[in-house]
């Protein structure tokens, strides 16, 4: 493991130095704890003397639809309020009489919803929440459920809505009383971030409207219209938070108190549902780029340069936090780190 760690320390900083991005936290371990970890770059490329810490708060961007929605859908299957393949309309009176009522929740998990792909939501429905969440819900498909596999953001803005339908609580909420507090997770949150959180963000995008850079905002514009919260993207965290979260999947002993799933919801979602299907999909976690089937290993990207990977077979994860959005929407140049710091972690 030493000269994967000197590789993979040599490989991030690599990314620093190309301007890939401006700065990262990593880490990998198993379910007894951290075994390798190093931090790079800086904080903001504005501030010199501010280094990357650990303790680094990250817009996780699409880390969002795992570590608040899939873990609220996990935790509501477990509480036995929700089945995955009984189609919606059968218990979701929004959708009752709507294209989506045929739909099933793991038609949306696997992203074979046949849902519309991506679409700003203010062209389409306005401003307003309600009219989003009415939007959304109502709007036609674009091929019949079951026939395709294609990744599409709504699949989370859904499913945190049937969350918050089912629970009777916000997705925020939900998400901190049934995972993030019982697994500690005491740096995790939906955003805006307070002033004090905020001062430890890494920056991400420009934003042309306040002529600085996002921190401690979502950098997604569909997190920023809803308020910050929604199924997409919106939440921010660290990385001993994130090793919190994936050493509880490997062994649910470890957290000091049950959350709201077990393994058996990570057992049912690390496994491919889609066949042979391409892209393979398990319940929102997919097969790493480039590893065997038989490697197993699943992993989670976030659009603002974050990732996380789990394989249940050998033990391990593995987390790279990075700021990337700072410099570039481009995705090939991280995801060239990312396929090399997999390979390296696992």
């Amino acid at each position: 493991m030493a000269d994967s760690t000197e590789k993979i320390t040599r490989l991030v900083a690599d990314g620093v130095r190309t301007r890939v991005y401006p700065g990262a936290v990593w880490a990998t371990g198993t379910a007894v704890g951290m075994t390798a970890g190093a931090t790079a770059g800086l904080l903001d490329p504005a501030e010199p003397d501010v280094p990357m810490r650990p303790d680094t708060v990250f817009d996780v961007a699409s880390l969002t639809k795992i570590l608040a929605v899939w873990s609220a859908i996990g935790a509501l299957w477990e509480d036995g309020l929700l089945p995955l393949d009984e189609p919606l309309a059968g218990f979701w009176p929004e959708v009752t009489g709507h294209p989506l009522g045929q739909v099933t929740a793991r038609q949306l998990l696997t992203h074979t919803a046949g849902l519309p792909l991506r679409a700003q939501l203010k062209n389409l429905y306005g401003t307003d929440p309600a009219a989003i969440r009415a939007g959304v819900l109502r709007e036609a498909l674009t091929r019949p459920p079951g026939e395709a596999v294609e990744y599409t953001d709504r699949a989370a803005l859904i499913l945190g809505y049937l969350a918050e339908h089912l629970s009777g609580q916000g997705l925020d909420a939900l998400a901190s009383s049934r995972i993030w507090r019982p697994l500690g997770m005491s740096g995790t949150r939906f955003g805006p971030l307070p002033l004090p959180l905020a001062d430890r963000c890494a920056p991400t995008e420009f934003d042309e409207e306040t002529g600085r850079h996002l921190k401690g905002v979502a950098h997604d514009f569909s997190a920023r219209l809803l308020g910050g919260v929604c199924g997409i993207a919106g939440v921010f965290s660290v990385l001993e938070d994130l090793a919190r979260f994936l050493r509880y999947l490997l062994d649910a002993s470890t957290a000091p108190a049950a959350a709201g799933f077990g393994p058996m919801w990570g057992e049912e979602s690390l496994t491919v549902h889609t066949g042979t299907r391409t892209p393979a999909r398990g319940l929102f976690w997919h097969p790493a780029p480039g590893a065997s089937s038989a490697d197993r290993i699943w992993v989670h990207y976030g659009f603002t340069g974050t990732g996380m990977w789990l394989s249940p077979k050998t033990g391990s994860w593995a987390v790279l936090l990075t700021n990337k959005l700072y410099y570039t929407r481009d995705r090939e140049p991280l995801t060239a780190i990312r396929n090399a710091f997999c390979s390296l972690a696992f």
